[in-house]
């Protein structure tokens, strides 16, 4: 018997979180074999990718993946909260990587408000789908948390008004995924060297054009998902610039409310499940009780947080430098969380090489990160002392 699409069963404008929630549940459980990985734990990066660009394509067909986003790029309409839920859900199951995933929210909405409307509809539902990868070209050597002072330029093949090409030069690190991506959204210098934020012009890449190079980087815990990306006489059609030229800024801060939100609330549902695995196999005594006591009262304080920054984002409002809050929580309850695996489980985060230790393993060497990228915590303490308590200098 054929499984009815959702999009059959419910209207999207209409529908409570709840019953989206119920509907998606009972949905996963009955399809939770055609879903799980087809991996033994930990997997690798490779297996990793396929699984979650296999849990997308299957997502799509049934058509929860449309959910939350515009019918001018194949979506079904209704609020983004409804593929936030989605994603949350997905990651609770342990079906694919939170931190893989969330380039979709990072991503597909850049690109619904800025691409050429042709353009967001005939690549979108690729992404959505798992036709296709994108990655997310900001970060370079040296430029640290201050992205203003990005240098991999983009020069007109003639005048900047009617050119029909940029020709791009330059490199990108901490590329995530770069090695499987198809497109890239990528930030360039077009304007002089020290134009900063007013010199920034984004442009939408296919990582297949001549001249492009990726150098995979592996981390500490033996996975390759960060790389560099080389840029070396790049030829884009000026119909791939994203926005206005040098209104690249935009582009960036665009991105910054999904980060902080949805993302955040799928990686979130990800360290409650680990949080209830490690409850699972650790001592039932009385200090399990207090380290694991200790490390939920900073998740669920994260939690709580997360949510209204979710609401505040489906109102409509303007999120800003107060989610810097939200990006020290997310970090300081994930590093509490594996602190807390590595304390009940003595010895088996270092040298377990079973599949319970090397999963611990690679997951608390990954956490160690948690307050460096995204924006390091100390950028985030500046950020909330001058621009939300007013103390010191914001110059």
């Amino acid at each position: 018997m054929t499984t009815p699409s959702p999009a059959a069963l419910l209207d999207a404008d209409r529908v409570t979180i709840a019953e989206y929630r119920a509907a998606l549940q009972a949905w996963l459980d009955e399809h939770h074999a055609e879903l799980a990985p087809r991996y033994s734990p930990p997997g690798t990066l490779d297996e990793h990718v396929a699984q979650m660009q296999r849990v997308k394509s299957l997502l799509f067909d049934a058509g929860w993946m449309r959910y939350g986003w515009p019918e001018r790029v194949g979506g079904l309409g209704g609020s983004p909260m409804l593929r936030t839920e989605l994603g949350a859900s997905i990651a609770a199951r342990d079906l694919t990587d939170p931190g893989l995933y969330s380039l979709i929210e990072v991503l597909a909405p850049t690109l619904i408000e800025f691409s050429p409307p042709a353009l967001a509809a005939k690549v979108v539902p690729r992404l959505l789908s798992g036709a296709e990868m994108w990655c997310q070209g900001f970060s370079e050597p040296g430029t640290g948390s201050d992205l203003s002072s990005l240098a991999c330029q983009a020069r007109p093949d003639g005048d900047a008004a009617t050119a029909s090409a940029w020709i791009i030069n330059g490199q990108k690190v901490w590329t995530s995924l770069a090695q499987y991506a198809d497109r890239c959204v990528l930030l360039t210098r077009t304007g002089p060297p020290d134009s900063r934020h007013r010199g920034i012009t984004a442009f939408f890449v296919d990582m297949d054009s001549p001249g492009i190079s990726v150098a995979p980087l592996e981390m500490i815990n033996g996975m390759r998902e960060f790389a560099e990306v080389f840029f070396d006489e790049v030829v884009v059609p000026a119909d791939r610039m994203l926005g206005e030229l040098h209104g690249g800024w935009a582009v960036a801060m665009s991105i910054l409310p999904y980060e902080r939100s949805s993302c955040f609330w799928q990686r979130i549902a990800y360290l409650y499940r680990r949080l209830q695995l490690l409850v699972d196999i650790a001592p039932d005594d009385d200090r399990t009780a207090e380290v694991v006591g200790d490390a939920f009262v900073q998740l669920h304080a994260l939690r709580a947080r997360s949510r209204a920054t979710q609401h505040r984002l489906a109102d409509g409002a303007t999120l800003g430098a107060e989610t810097s809050i939200d990006k020290l929580l997310v970090a300081t309850a994930e590093q509490s969380i594996y602190d807390a695996a590595r304390r009940l489980l003595p010895g088996v985060v270092e040298m377990d090489d079973g599949v319970i230790g090397a999963t611990w393993r690679s997951e608390y060497l990954y956490s160690r990160a948690a307050t460096i990228y995204g924006g390091t915590a100390e950028v985030q303490r500046n950020i909330i002392a001058r621009r939300l308590l007013d103390l010191g200098d914001d110059g």
